[in-house]
This record gives structure tokens, sequence and C-alpha cells, in this order.
């Protein structure tokens, strides 16, 4: 048995909703549901479905290169609801990001899965989704506030995750390590970080929020050298400078 995305989402946004009951705090389930469905849908439910399926079939710090390409999709989804212009500058680090994704996505170097690139298409994908918070915010969010949208948009997503359960294999007794594993994303990786994620969006912008993904590839190659073993060949390298430098020119004000 391992953590799956609906394990995750629904301990975390519960253990939340419970901290915010005892504080007092509001998260309004009722008068925000249609917010918290649309956005626990579309930025946490299909993003961790897709990480879930990739993650099984792509070296972990490789997809936390690739999850920096989010604030390029960001600037995409803006440019297409008219909320940014693309000027050249931006241009030129979409099409840096794309040449690190290309150098990334190529195999060679590693024990290539035959789902590999599936998996390279399902964290794209996953980006993609991360990209779209800005545009969906600002049309859906109203006045929920980031307290109520971190538990709110948690439980949305698990909502939608739980008919998915009937594609799971029955689940064995879970193993300690399991177990640890499981509460650590959900409380800190979930719970805590969306908190934070959603504080920072009120505070700076959905844009600006994106650019914590510059950390993920640091840390994400890191843990899977400690922790998983892996190794990595010159093409990521390569592609990871590729993507940040494209990423620091799509967003740079």
């Amino acid at each position: 048995m391992h953590p799956g995305p609906l394990d995750v989402v629904l301990l975390g946004g519960l253990a939340l909703l419970v901290w915010f009951r005892l504080a007092g705090v509001d998260v309004g389930p009722r008068r925000h549901a249609r917010t918290y469905l649309i956005l626990g849908t579309v930025i946490i439910a299909v993003p961790f479905t897709l990480y879930a399926f990739a993650a099984r079939h792509a070296p972990a710090s490789l997809l936390a290169i690739i999850n920096s390409t989010a604030p390029i999709f960001g600037l995409i989804w803006s440019a297409a609801f008219g909320d940014e212009r693309i000027t050249l500058r931006k241009a030129a680090g979409m099409a840096l990001g794309v040449a690190g994704v290309a150098c990334i996505a190529q195999p060679s170097g590693l024990d290539a899965d035959p789902y590999f690139g599936w998996a390279m298409a399902a964290v794209l994908a996953a980006c993609a989704s991360y990209g779209s918070t800005g545009v969906l915010m600002k049309r859906v969010a109203g006045d929920a506030n980031p307290r109520g949208m971190a538990a709110g948009n948690q439980l949305a997503a698990a909502l939608v995750l739980f008919p998915l359960l009937v594609f799971q294999p029955l689940p064995a007794v879970p193993s300690g390590l399991v177990v640890t594993n499981m509460l650590a994303l959900a409380l800190l990786a979930s719970g805590v970080a969306f908190l934070l994620y959603f504080r920072l969006i009120a505070d700076a912008g959905a844009t600006r929020a994106l650019t914590v993904t510059y950390l993920i590839p640091l840390f994400g190659v890191l843990w899977g050298w400690l922790f998983l073993g892996e190794t990595l060949t010159v093409p990521v390298i390569v592609g990871g400078v590729l993507i940040l430098a494209g990423t620091l020119l799509v967003t740079r004000g």
C-alpha cells in the first residue's frame, strides 16, 4: 500500500478543518462550495493524480525539475484569457523552457520505463493545471479567504477523487514507514503547504506565488539523491538549467 492522492488531500483537508474549527475560523463550506469544487478539482485533484502516475515511471528528481515550468504555463493561461501580454522577453523564456523539457524528455542514460513518455506528458499536464491558478482565482475565488481555500479545496479534491477508489487494489495493512510518509505528505506537504500557498497568493498574487517552484528542483534532486539513490544525466542537468532560465525570464517583473 502506498499513499495516494485521495489519502493525502483528505487527511490534509480534515486536519486543517479541525484546526480551524478549534480556532473559531469559518471556512464557509456552503457559501464557497462552488469555488472549492472548481479550484480543488483543477489545481489539486487533477495534478495530484497525474503526478501519482508519473512518479511510478520517472525519477522524482526529474519530475521536480519539470515542475518548474508551472509559471510558464501560468503566463500562457493569463495571455489566453487577456490578463497578461506576452512580450519578446517572455516568449524567449517560454522557448527556453520548451528546449529544457525536450532535453529532459530524452530517456537516454536512464533505465527507460515503457511509460516514460506518458509520465512526461502527465507531469507537463499537471504543471498546466497548476499554471491555471491565477486565471481561476481571479474568476471564481470571490471573497473566499486563503485559510478557507486551503481546507475547502483539499476536501473538494478528495470528493472528486473518491470514485477512483474502485480502480485501486484492495489495500494491505500499511507499514509504519508508509503511515509516516502519508502523514508527512498530508499534514506538511499538503495541509501546511497549501495554507502558506494560498496566503502567498492573496499577498503577492498567483504569478509571483508560482515562483516558489524555483526551489523544487533543488530539493527534489537532493531528496532523490539522498533517499532514492537517483543520479542525474547531462541532458537532465542542461534541461533543468534551461527551464529555470526560461522561467526566470517569464516571471521577472
